[in-house]
Formats: structure tokens, sequence, C-alpha cells
């Protein structure tokens, strides 16, 4: 069984390594899995993870309950390893980041027009899978996360049904503030921090969690995510603030809801309370303007090969991630057009996407390579990349997310 740890790690130029692995495989290329570890979270146990490597990391490290796709975003852990976050590009025997493949080749990999403007892939997604919620929390916008040189986050949610058999203790989500809430109401929650349970959770309402369905989060709004298996596409950057105390008995430091302000404004109440997005967290219409339902693509494959929208929206006017799940029948094949690179997952089946073969694992070691995760380039997804399902009986399923302003012709939000 071929292992990460058995390939050669290359830290000179891999600009030739790169071009090979494209012409061989028609503009792919083939990518490692990346485990993320969380201490302060347990491990929900759909990532197809083998249960003794869930700790593969230490126990101090904390649990994996995150599998991160195409990343070139390190993970904002305490004690993290030199490249956690990072996805490795395999070619041959051989292995290096995606971070340092763009950097080196630029628009050969993501287009042009991102690396004009970005000089990196500026978004990645995840699988995101706990047995229970986590902490009511925002992720800092633009402005607020550039006082520290950091990039804010909007993200977003889809729940893949592959990764949904259990919905494990608590598949609903709270999202922002019920209306009528007061910035004062906030800031008594802070003051109670280490009083138990700060009550955050009563000034929001929780959602239940549809599998096939998802969300958008723009930066700033209050969320504690519940525990279905979750596909994330987000901006690639991983600043948070946790505002509530006490999560199923759980502490949460309030180095947590600190990590990302500023030193002088860790005990400023009035500061923290001013993150928040208030006209977003306390909208009456928060489900019609945050809530994803699959809408099929308006150009549709071949027979047998169904296209889904299932990320899509603007945050603050800008189109910054989408994302798709195609489906292909047993036998069928299809070609399929997109408008920019994309990062691939298998989540059902196998076969071939170009002149690479997709196969998802039932079972995966921490150290395995897998055949179920892919970069796709933008000239070749402007080709078209050609997808067939190489089984008789079972379809085959991927979900491919896009970077800024790819696909301008996707829908938007149903309000």
């Amino acid at each position: 069984m071929n292992t990460v740890t058995s390939l050669k790690i290359v830290k000179s130029k891999v600009a030739p390594l790169v071009e090979a692995a494209l012409e061989e495989s028609g503009g792919l290329l083939r990518l490692a899995p990346c485990w993320v570890p969380r201490s302060f979270l347990q491990p929900g146990q759909r990532l197809k993870l083998h249960p003794d490597d869930l700790y593969a990391f230490g126990l101090n490290r904390g649990g994996i309950d995150e599998r991160w796709f195409a990343s070139t975003t390190p993970a904002a852990n305490e004690n993290r390893t030199p490249d956690e976050g990072f996805s490795y590009v395999v070619a041959g025997r051989q292995r290096f980041t995606l971070q340092q493949a763009v950097a080196e080749c630029g628009g050969l990999i993501i287009g042009d027009r991102l690396w004009r403007k970005y000089k990196k892939w500026p978004v990645y997604s995840k699988f995101f899978d706990n047995m229970g919620p986590i902490p009511h929390h925002l992720h800092q916008n633009s402005r607020q996360a550039a006082l520290l040189g950091l990039e804010g986050k909007p993200e977003s949610y889809y729940f893949p049904l592959q990764h949904n058999n259990v919905g494990n203790n608590f598949p609903y989500t709270f999202m922002g503030l019920e209306p009528g809430t007061t910035k004062n109401d906030v800031r008594r929650c802070l003051e109670n921090w280490n009083k138990g349970d700060n009550g955050i959770l009563d000034l929001s309402r929780a959602y239940r969690l549809k599998p096939g369905t998802g969300w958008l989060i723009p930066p700033c709004i209050l969320h504690a995510p519940g525990s279905l298996c979750t596909y994330e596409p987000q901006w690639g950057s991983d600043v948070f603030a946790m505002y509530q105390s006490l999560v199923e008995g759980r502490e949460v430091p309030w180095s947590l809801l600190v990590k990302d302000v500023p030193k002088k404004h860790y005990r400023d109440l009035d500061y923290l309370v001013e993150q928040l997005d208030w006209e977003g967290n306390t909208d009456e219409h928060f489900k019609d303007n945050h809530f994803l339902e699959p809408i099929p693509v308006a150009d549709a494959p071949n027979e047998g090969c169904t296209d889904r929208w299932i990320v899509y929206g603007k945050v603050d006017g800008a189109q910054l991630f989408t994302a798709k799940e195609l489906t292909v029948e047993p036998r069928a094949r299809c070609t399929i057009k997109d408008g920019g690179a994309y990062g691939l997952i298998t989540v059902q089946g196998k076969g071939q996407m170009n002149r690479l073969t997709l196969d998802c694992p039932k079972l995966i070691r921490f150290h395995e390579l897998t055949e179920d995760e892919v970069f796709c380039t933008e000239s070749a997804a402007k080709a078209g990349v050609t997808f067939e399902n190489t089984s008789d009986v079972e379809p085959l399923v991927v979900l491919r997310y896009f970077g800024p302003e790819a696909n301008p012709g996707a829908p938007g939000l149903r309000r």
C-alpha cells in the first residue's frame, strides 16, 4: 500500500514536475489527504479515517475531525506541525505542497486572472465532522482580520448524503441572533463568561440541518455548527472568535474568543460586541437569505449525468466561492466544462477523470494515499473534463469547489 511518508518531499523547483504531471493526466493534479485535528472538539468518525488513527497527531493535539481539500492555507492550531493544513501534490514517487506548485506555476494552475489578483489559490474546502455541536462563534471580516495581518473568512455549508448516514448528537445549528436582541444582551453574556454557561444560545435560534442542503455564512455572523458532517467551501483563512463559554459541559477558554483580536482589545467587551454584523445577525429573514437548496445546472450534461449547484450566492456583492455536485450513473460518461480551476473530492463510486482514476475509499489510514482527491487547472476546466463511471452498479459522485468569480452564471439566493 502506498503511503504519503514513503514519498520524497521536493523542496527545490517543482515546475518541471507540475508540467509533467499535467501533461500525463490531462490538466489534473493528484492530491494526498490533508488531515487536521482540533483540540477542543470530539471527532464525529465519518471521515472514513481508521478509528486507530483519530489521534494520530497525539492526544494532546486533539482528535482529527477535519479533512482539508486543495488547501494552500495553514491551520491556525497551537503547536501545529509546519505543514498542517497544506495539501500535497503527488507526482510519481515525489510530493510537494499545492502552495509551492501554485507559487511557482501561477496561472498555469489557477488561471491568470486569479494569479494576477491574489498571487495564490485564495480559497479552500474541508470536511468538518464532529460528534456534537461546536461553540457559537464568528469569523472576522477582512477589515478586522487585517489588523493582525490576516484575512477574513466567509464560508458555506453542504451536507453530503454519503457522509451523513447518522446525524450524531445534535444535527441542529444555532445561527445569528433573535430579532430584538440588543448589544447589551451580548455584552452581558461576555461578562458572565466564567460563571458557567454564559447564555449566548438563549439569544439565538437553531435550525434543523437537512442532508443534501446547505447554508451561506458571511463573516461576523454568529453560528454554532451542529453534528452533521459538512462540506465547507470557504475563504482561505482560519480566523475565528468563540462567543460561547460552555459546550456540552466542556469549557471554552477565553483565548479562543480573542485568538484573532488585537491584544489591546483582549478584555474590551465593547470591541468584542462590535465585531458582530448586527444587521446580519438579527435579520428577520435569516433563512431566506442564507439557506441553500441544490439547483440543477442550466447546461445539462449527457444523459446519465446530473450536475447541481450546491453552493452559490454572493458575500457583500462578490462571488467568492461556489460549488457543484456531479453524479454520473453506472457506465455513463460526460464531459463537463467549468469557468475556473477547482478542487475535487470523490464521495461515492469509482471511475475516470480525464486520465486519472477516481476511487472513493471505504476506510483510510492516516498516512495512506488515496485516489479520491484532485485539483483541476483552469485550462483543463474550461476545455472540458471527461468523467466516466466504470462501475456497473454504483453512481460516481464528486464535489468540486471553485474560486472567486469562476461562475458568473451561478444562481443567486432565493430572496
